[in-house]
């Protein structure tokens, strides 16, 4: 007797939803792109609600109808940041385009296992020729450099550091435990976060001085590195930054190239370009990113300025074979998927961390199938155009100063004028910001520099128009005028 007919009743009523299910989750997608511009930018859920949420999310035992379920999770979904409203200027924001829902759902229906050639040898084709391509547009050598597809910014680097650590260091810990790692003031978190999981300590970790553009200070570097040298540590692993995530400045990397494989032996230079690589695809500023050609290794998230949902980043090697002596392993389980060794028919899963992955690949070719290069090399270039309109409207008004100039998309700023201590102007700032926030008219975060509060914008939505961008200076100029006459 089959004891599964309660379910493929379920099942026969779970397909014959799913056409009318997709399309109404079609159509609210749409209906809130059009309307993002009305949406609250941040919402967060109370004390009460959040109570309230999590009291949702055990099921239950009896089956409940897809309509239900639907109309349940819109709900909570609408406790979140619109991370791709236009005026959300926020850490890095993530301005989807719509193209990215068919992207997700072609993909989700086919849910390809992409850990080997015998299980996705379609996709994994794609993903080997968008890492040869994006490698190539970096300038890494087309017959050695290679890659791989990985959840974001923060595991692309933990790729390229353990690679690192494993070229330059070996396997023996005593040997590990002598390496010194040099970062500057502004490398994002996420290299310090990487490292502690390669087993480092915060002791091995230097922290160079930036100038005044706030880029890694190369004569700090030199000094650093000799200065460990004649301690007996063994330095081996600069990273530079294409992009930092305060101000957007690109670390001198060929001047960093050059110390490094100055030194005996060479070191390791490892690029953040998470953010900033991005730029590669633009139209008329691709020239300011000459320099990734040095780069031993580098991240690049495409679920920041190529417009993807989040969840597709990639690691890229100047040589591939080195992924394999880092992370391929072997099992009885794996025999029949065995890796042919040509890096034609790769087994991805001998290439990073993860087994089991998706495609994450397929999802940035289809949009860049649909959209074309035209297109997206100006939605880049738009980013650059709106940061440098917030620049030039404040430049027009008493009382601002310009911390950090307007460069790929971010600009940094502060309102500053007289009778008041650095410290309230500090406060009125981030005050500023939380104000614009609560009343919906931009969502300007705070960071600092120098330390000193400032606020910050990164302005890459390609939806946002120019006139807009100056209607939020002078939201923004009108909260502060309003606080500072307290």
């Amino acid at each position: 007797m089959d004891n599964r007919r309660g379910y493929l009743d379920l099942l026969e009523e779970i397909l014959s939803n799913i056409p009318s299910t997709a399309q109404s989750i079609a159509n609210s997608f749409v209906a809130e792109h059009r309307r993002l511009e009305s949406c609250p930018i941040v919402t967060i859920a109370s004390y009460d609600e959040a109570a309230l949420i999590r009291s949702q999310a055990k099921p239950q035992m009896d089956s409940r109808s897809i309509k239900e379920v639907l109309e349940q999770a819109n709900g909570i979904f609408s406790n979140r940041i619109f991370n791709n409203h236009p005026r959300f200027f926020g850490f890095i924001p993530s301005p989807t385009h719509p193209l990215t829902l068919l992207g997700d759902l072609l993909l989700a229906s086919k849910n390809p296992h992409a850990g080997s050639w015998f299980q996705s040898s379609g996709p994994s084709a794609i993903e080997t020729g968008l890492i040869r391509w994006l490698a190539e547009l970096a300038g890494l050598p087309a017959d050695t450099a290679g890659g791989l597809f990985v959840s974001g910014g923060s595991m692309a680097n933990l790729v390229g550091l353990q690679t690192a650590r494993d070229q330059m260091l070996g396997e023996e810990w005593e040997q590990r435990a002598r390496g010194t790692i040099y970062v500057s003031q502004q490398t994002h978190s996420s290299i310090s976060k990487g490292l502690r999981i390669l087993g480092f300590s915060n002791k091995q970790v230097r922290k160079i001085k930036c100038d005044e553009n706030f880029q890694m200070d190369c004569s700090d570097l030199e000094r650093t590195i000799e200065q460990d040298k004649e301690a007996g540590l063994m330095p081996f692993l600069i990273v530079a930054s294409c992009g930092t995530t305060n101000t957007s400045s690109i670390d001198p990397i060929s001047n960093i190239h050059t110390i490094a494989k100055a030194q005996v032996p060479p070191l390791w230079v490892h690029v953040d370009g998470a953010f900033g690589a991005s730029v590669l695809l633009s139209k008329s500023h691709a020239h300011l990113l000459k320099d990734l050609k040095h780069a031993d290794s580098m991240s690049w998230d495409a679920h920041k300025w190529l417009f993807q949902t989040y969840g597709c980043g990639m690691a890229l090697l100047r040589d591939r074979r080195h992924l394999l002596q880092s992370f391929a392993t072997g099992a009885e389980y794996t025999r029949d998927a065995v890796d042919s060794g040509d890096f034609e028919s790769p087994n991805f899963w001998n290439f990073g961390p993860e087994l089991t992955r998706p495609a994450r690949g397929m999802r940035l070719w289809f949009s860049l199938q649909v959209l074309g290069l035209d297109a997206v090399g100006e939605m880049i270039d738009h980013g650059f155009l709106l940061a440098e309109t917030v620049e030039g409207e404040l430049r027009k008004l008493d009382g601002w100063k310009i911390v950090s100039n307007a460069k790929m998309g971010i600009v940094c700023f502060r309102y500053e004028g007289t009778g008041k201590s650095v410290e309230e102007w500090d406060e009125l700032n981030a005050k500023v910001s939380g104000i614009c926030i609560r009343e919906n008219k931009s969502a300007a975060l705070t960071t600092k520099l120098d330390g000193r509060t400032v606020i910050r914008i990164c302005a890459i939505h390609p939806e946002m128009s120019v006139e807009g961008m100056k209607e939020v200076v002078r939201s923004l100029d009108e909260v502060a005028r309003e606080l500072a006459a307290i």
